[in-house]
């Protein structure tokens, strides 16, 4: 039932026209029947053909304004699977997502937002349409630093009770008492000639920069994570030039998310910024499972 509901919501527009044709096509093929048929010969057949065309009718208006005009303006279903938000959202559950709000206004900070990632930011066979969702943390003008698992906006810092940490599955929230064994990178944003790069670094970097490895991979390195911004292998004076610069504000235009579950979340600490563009909706509730009705914040 649940991969249905997910089939359906992600439906191609493309297959929804052809379905609309279709009803289209069978009310014009019966009407004239339908219409023609005497009162007292009404039975049997024409039953059948009513309860056709009146199935068909149904199909033309839910196509017509369930997939053309409320899922694209108004709003989707979508199904998260992963554990990126644990446990805000835990992986498979379903939330129903508010499209027309970020038509009318712009996103907010700490709002859950379902948006189009970079395409550096997906896996290797990962589809091009896939969407990622996260909580907005930097704003346009914003200075975002996460240091020490703090985050600090505008040099203030910031609580977030939403905040999890998880064990090596991603999905099993650690009891608060083990958080503090957690290897959480420190991250900055900052503006290298005209590129914004995502730098997460070991706090041990600032005061021995000689951990500072080579390797986008080893646990004291200076890494971008994802392409276009990670630089040659052995390139240790970029990295240690991105180690020293200060964090830069969020450019115009752009935005960055973090995961609710700190430690098990792919994101832009990552990958870096998501253009105003590519923001699609705003995550309104959770409606299945049954039992997590509510709303996500």
């Amino acid at each position: 039932m649940l991969q249905f509901v997910d089939r359906l919501a992600r439906t191609p527009i493309s297959a929804i026209v052809w379905v609309g044709v279709a009803g289209t096509i069978v009310r014009l093929a019966l009407s004239h029947y339908l219409k023609s048929t005497p009162r007292h010969l009404r039975t049997g057949l024409y039953t059948v053909a009513k309860i056709t065309n009146e199935i068909s009718d149904a199909v033309v208006y839910a196509a017509i304004v369930v997939f053309m005009l409320v899922r694209p303006f108004g709003i989707q279903t979508f199904n998260i699977p992963t554990g990126s938000m644990v446990s805000t959202i835990n992986p498979g559950e379903f939330i129903v997502a508010n499209k027309w709000v970020y038509r009318t206004s712009d996103p907010k900070r700490f709002d859950i937002v379902v948006f189009k990632p970079p395409p550096y930011a997906l896996f290797p066979g990962q589809p091009a349409d896939t969407s990622f969702i996260k909580r907005l943390i930097g704003l346009p003008g914003d200075t975002v630093e996460w240091k020490d698992k703090q985050l600090y906006v505008n040099g203030q810092q910031i609580p977030e009770p939403w905040v999890d940490y998880t064990d090596n599955t991603a999905t099993k929230v650690l009891p608060k008492e083990q958080w503090a064994s957690v290897v959480s990178p420190n991250f900055k944003l900052v503006k290298d000639g005209d590129r914004y790069v995502p730098v997460q670094y070991a706090p041990d970097a600032i005061q021995y920069p000689d951990l500072v490895s080579s390797s986008v991979n080893a646990p004291m390195s200076v890494t971008a994570a994802a392409e276009p911004f990670t630089p040659p292998m052995d390139d240790r004076q970029t990295r240690l030039r991105w180690l020293e610069a200060p964090p830069a504000a969020v450019p115009p235009g752009h935005y960055l998310f973090m995961g609710d579950n700190r430690n098990g979340s792919f994101d832009g600490r990552g990958w870096g910024l998501v253009k105003r563009e590519d923001i699609i909706a705003k995550s309104w509730f959770i409606f299945l499972p049954v039992h997590r009705w509510g709303l996500t914040n």
